[in-house]
């Protein structure tokens, strides 16, 4: 059976990834650290469609927390064949008014989640010799941003963990990608306000438009799917955000 970790999928792109994922056939853990409510909400809807579904609380950045979930999934599901690497955290601050406590923190989950949730489900991968990683970066892992230094730095350090590990797992035949999302139309945005966010639409990004998480779904259903001979590669979903 092919079993998904989405990790940071009670909403937003992670829920979206698990509705498209199910639909493609994939049993599938909805991990969440606070909306439990979203969490179970999703859950009953993807079990009413018939589809099997975990739901689990664990901090990615807990190691031990992840190693419990991964244990739980294979019982209750089967090993993870696919792991989407979703969860983050982001805030706006000039770059002086950073705490370090904000900057051990962003890191430990958006990157930390990545290292601990990774080593988690590697040894079966590696056993069976089969398995597919999908890293959630941002076009500011690419870019770079104003207001956004510790965030960038998280999701840049994402793409290079994404190809690095790649190299060292593709003799395995497991595949490491990543997407790198544009301003996508979630909850994470909306912060910026509507006016920025029309003025982004409008004056900054090519198509016109917000991205939606479904697309993003789809970009990521693709390289766990579809893209069987690509490793190593950032896939950018941004409208034309960066060309």
């Amino acid at each position: 059976m092919k079993v998904a970790l989405i990790t940071g999928s009670s909403r937003g792109i992670g829920a979206a990834t698990a509705r498209e994922l199910a639909a493609a056939g994939y049993a599938v853990c909805i991990n969440y650290i606070e909306r439990e409510d979203k969490a179970e909400e999703l859950a009953a809807a993807l079990r009413a469609e018939g589809h099997a579904v975990l739901t689990h609380r664990a901090d990615v950045a807990d190691a031990a927390a992840v190693r419990e979930m991964v244990r739980r999934v294979e019982r209750e599901l089967g090993a993870v064949t696919l792991l989407v690497n979703n969860a983050g955290i982001a805030e706006q601050h000039l770059f002086q008014d950073i705490s370090p406590e904000w900057w051990q923190r962003i890191f430990a989950v958006n990157l930390g989640g990545c290292f601990n949730c990774t080593q988690a489900v590697l040894p079966h991968m590696l056993h069976e010799h089969a398995g597919c990683i999908v890293n959630v970066s941002s076009i500011w892992g690419s870019h770079g941003a104003s207001c956004e230094v510790a965030y960038s730095s998280t999701k840049h350090a994402i793409i290079g963990l994404t190809r690095s590990l790649a190299a060292e797992l593709a003799p395995s035949n497991i595949r490491v990608n990543c997407v790198a999302p544009g301003v996508i139309d979630t909850d994470m945005v909306k912060v910026l306000g509507q006016e920025t966010l029309d003025s982004l639409a409008h004056e900054v990004i090519p198509m016109g438009r917000l991205g939606t998480p479904e697309e993003i779904a789809r970009a990521i259903r693709f390289l766990a799917d579809e893209a069987s001979y690509t490793t190593g590669q950032v896939l950018g979903c941004d409208g034309g955000f960066i060309i």
